[in-house]
């Protein structure tokens, strides 16, 4: 039985030990040439050597947890695959992805791209992912990780416009110089990276900002995110790309685990890189909803950590001093779930107060949806405003039409993007900010053609 095609984000439990990956697409004249590969990862999001990286050229790691395996053609198509003993892969090894090449050509030209997860004994299908592309040259389809003692599988779905080297050097390796005529040179990994990037010099703290009076580890936190951020932007051919950012945060009951565990704050730091890299002030608006939206006090780098105290709060936190300056109500706020509220509410500070950047608003919510068609009259009336709306769910929830936006029509330019993770603690910087950032600059080129830029 064939199963349905994950949505990128998501993820399932992979209750077999020996899996098989497979990445399969059709061929025909013109389609560039298509290689399968691994890259085993540490806790720190980085391969510890050469060995790390498994492909044609290097088919076996030394654990045997992972073999490239080669390709088979099937009619009009072909199919690359690895196989994976999840058994053997070491106590260091914290994730496997699934990654592709492209030589000669974008993925963009490979049609029917897709991987499917099997179980190695029957060759049952675990899952199956469509994925589509455009100018990317390398590839990360998906990945198995350990959550919790279990392992998972993810479908990521993330390209890289500069190639299989920029895929290696973000997990921490590079390649050897392409040789003339030799373009396999291209996939030989050369030595690892003795350390996390370094901010670049463009990354020193705007006078204003204030980072200077942050905490020294939330420093160095901040300084590091914004190079991530830096590097999804490279990606997708938009380095230097400003934004006014505004953050809209679920506070209805059903988040109240998130907020007494800290995701929600952690969630709210990582957000305050993405504004200190695009905003020129390093300044977030910021809103809470649930019944009702509320907007909370601009959030400014500088005050990160008085502003998560005073302003990170779950639905009905009634501080017993009485409320503080700038502080909202949240019994007021409520404990449902009414997103076109907000979404109307921020819409309209868009109009009233015009900004010479495109406006990106991070929409985080845990799901529940159920205003479907007001949700969709907003985000469609919004088709014509300068902000591009990146909704991220929260856990395997029901998000209603959020699910669904991406083939709305009747809108002048695709202004929504949305993707799920159930544990978006467990996710790396870096992938987050490559989900986040993946379809805005695509907007902002779309934006600009029909004239709402």
């Amino acid at each position: 039985m064939t199963l349905p095609s994950l949505s990128q984000g998501a993820n399932l439990r992979v209750d077999f030990t020996r899996v098989r990956v497979e990445l399969s697409w059709s061929t025909r004249n013109g389609v560039p040439d298509v290689d399968a590969s691994a890259l085993l990862l540490t806790e720190a999001g980085t391969v510890r050597g050469d060995a790390d990286f498994v492909f044609y050229n290097h088919a076996g790691h030394p654990s045997g947890a992972v073999a490239h395996l080669g390709r088979d053609k099937t009619g009009d198509g072909v199919t690359d695959t690895l196989a994976v003993d999840l058994d053997l892969v070491e106590e260091a090894i914290h994730r496997i992805l699934l990654c592709a090449s492209a030589d000669g050509g974008t993925f963009g030209e490979v049609p029917d791209l897709s991987l499917r997860l099997l179980d190695a004994a029957t060759a049952a299908e675990i899952a199956r992912f469509d994925m589509t592309a455009g100018i990317e040259t390398a590839f990360v389809g998906g990945e198995l990780y350990r959550r919790q003692g279990q392992w998972k599988f993810r479908a990521v779905g993330q390209g890289y416009a500069s190639g299989l080297a920029g895929l290696a050097a973000d997990f921490g390796i590079a390649v050897h110089d392409e040789p003339a005529g030799d373009p396999a040179a291209q996939s030989v990994p050369t030595r690892p990276v003795d350390s996390p990037p370094q901010p670049a010099a463009s990354d020193v703290a705007p006078a204003g900002t204030g980072e200077e009076a942050l905490p020294a580890e939330m420093r160095e936190r901040l300084s590091l995110r914004k190079e991530q951020v830096a590097v999804s932007l490279r990606k997708q051919g938009a380095e230097g790309t400003t934004a006014r950012v505004i953050l809209v945060m679920d506070a209805s009951a059903s988040m109240d685990r998130l907020y007494l565990q800290g995701v929600v704050a952690d969630v709210v730091e990582r957000m305050a890189a993405v504004a200190a890299r695009l905003e020129d002030d390093g300044v977030m608006q910021a809103w809470t909803f649930a019944s009702n939206p509320a907007r909370l006090p601009d959030m400014r780098v500088g005050e990160l950590p008085e502003w998560l105290r005073l302003h990170v709060r779950p639905a009905g936190d009634k501080p017993e001093q009485g409320l503080l300056p700038g502080q909202v109500d949240m019994e007021a706020v409520g404990f449902g779930n009414e997103e076109h509220k907000v979404i109307a509410e921020v819409r309209s500070y868009v109009r009233e107060n015009p900004s010479a950047a495109p406006t990106l608003v991070l929409f985080f919510s845990d799901g529940g949806v159920w205003f479907n068609d007001e949700i969709k009259r907003e985000l469609k009336d919004a088709s014509k405003e300068p902000a591009f709306w990146q909704f991220v769910g929260l856990g395997d929830a029901d998000y209603g039409i959020l699910r669904r936006l991406d083939t709305m029509r009747g809108r002048r330019v695709d202004n929504v993007g949305f993707f799920a993770v159930d544990d978006i603690g467990e996710v790396p910087d870096q992938e987050l900010y490559d989900r986040l950032l993946s379809e805005f600059p695509k907007w902002i080129t779309a934006a600009r053609r029909k004239k709402v830029l």
